[in-house]
């Protein structure tokens, strides 16, 4: 069980009625709550939605706070300092004054920092310490109007060979404030990407996608993600650049596993964090994997840190793997099912 989930447990007796569990670890805290606790889940990562789903849990995946009443609410911390502040808001604007909210989270995760955006709703106090971890609790003492989506957004320019772009991101979504150094690396090699089905692996804000629209209306491109916030920006993003939505296929999904098959190309700034952890294991996939959901003559195209080993997996599968740019960093590969191996 997780360090933040025992320090749950520990302080379980202030627990009661109907409590929604927000960012919640992927572990067994809900089988060691007592049976008058009535949890449910709120989610926007779509692999933890799968996870609680096979629990039987009462579980939503979204943007938005799940529509069923609860009567406190356990907050897990997470990455992005925004995106608590979208969270804490929303909670505040669905409770009663003098409801609880229960914050916890590990110190090397950024607890108390985040301890300190409870204040503005109410009197907070530290439960617990232990574990490495704090639990707080936060005594509402006021009631909010809740604000749409829309208002969250952080939106930037983007100058790219076909004109400007102009992004919009919400809280929590990878690069929100502005280009990251790998996708505007990539995006002068858009231009050589085939025609025709394009997944964009790890979407994010959807530079990728709205560039892959903009330069070819003939493209379809899927947008692909675990984040909700990720898959909602994207959508923004055609919407704020008049983008046609029938080009674009918005999809969660675990892997790219979960991605179409007989794709013209997979294009990606692969992610490589799972919360405040590093985990490279759905980039590394995509490069071992990638060739099964192409075409043939299909296309891979991905940017990544260039001390990674993903030319070596990507020529185990591909057969060979070629570097179209090595700069600030990074390094632009492509490879094709043209002289693909067999499968093994």
């Amino acid at each position: 069980m997780e360090p933040s989930s025992e320090v749950v447990i520990r302080q379980h007796d202030y627990l009661s009625g109907r409590v929604l569990l927000v960012n919640a670890p992927t572990d067994d805290l809900l089988s060691n709550l007592a049976h008058d606790i009535e949890a449910s889940i709120w989610t926007w990562n779509f692999n933890e939605f799968q996870y609680f789903q096979k629990l039987n849990a009462q579980v939503h995946f979204g943007t938005d706070v799940p529509k069923q009443d609860f009567d406190q609410a356990i907050v897990f911390v997470p990455k992005s300092k925004e995106l608590l502040n979208y969270i804490l808001h929303n909670l505040v604007s669905r409770l009663a004054i003098g409801s609880t909210i229960f914050l916890v989270g590990e110190k090397k995760g950024g607890v108390e920092r985040a301890a300190k955006q409870l204040q503005p709703f109410g009197n907070a106090i530290k439960l617990d310490s232990a574990r490495h971890c704090q639990m707080w609790q936060l005594t509402t003492d006021k009631t909010i109007k809740v604000k749409a989506l829309a208002e969250w957004v952080q939106n930037y320019s983007v100058a790219t060979p076909a004109g400007e772009l102009s992004i919009c991101a919400l809280p929590g979504v990878f690069s929100q404030n502005r280009l990251d150094v790998g996708t505007a690396v990539l995006l002068p090699y858009l231009s050589q990407v085939t025609s025709g089905k394009i997944a964009d692996f790890g979407c994010g804000a959807g530079v990728i996608s709205a560039y892959l629209s903009k330069i070819n209306p003939k493209n379809r491109v899927f947008a692909l993600d675990v984040d909700a916030f990720a898959l909602a920006s994207t959508q923004m993003t055609f919407e704020k650049n008049n983008l046609p939505l029938e080009q674009l296929e918005i999809k969660a999904v675990t892997g790219i596993e979960d991605a179409p098959l007989f794709l013209h190309a997979i294009v990606s700034n692969p992610p490589f964090h799972q919360g405040i952890q590093t985990d490279y294991n759905a980039s590394e996939t995509l490069c071992k994997t990638a060739r099964r959901h192409l075409k043939s003559g299909g296309e891979l195209w991905i940017v990544a840190n260039r001390f990674l080993n993903y030319p070596l997996l990507i020529e185990q599968s591909f057969g060979q793997c070629t570097t179209k740019a090595d700069q600030q960093g990074f390094k632009v590969l492509f490879a094709n099912t043209q002289k693909n191996l067999k499968e093994a």
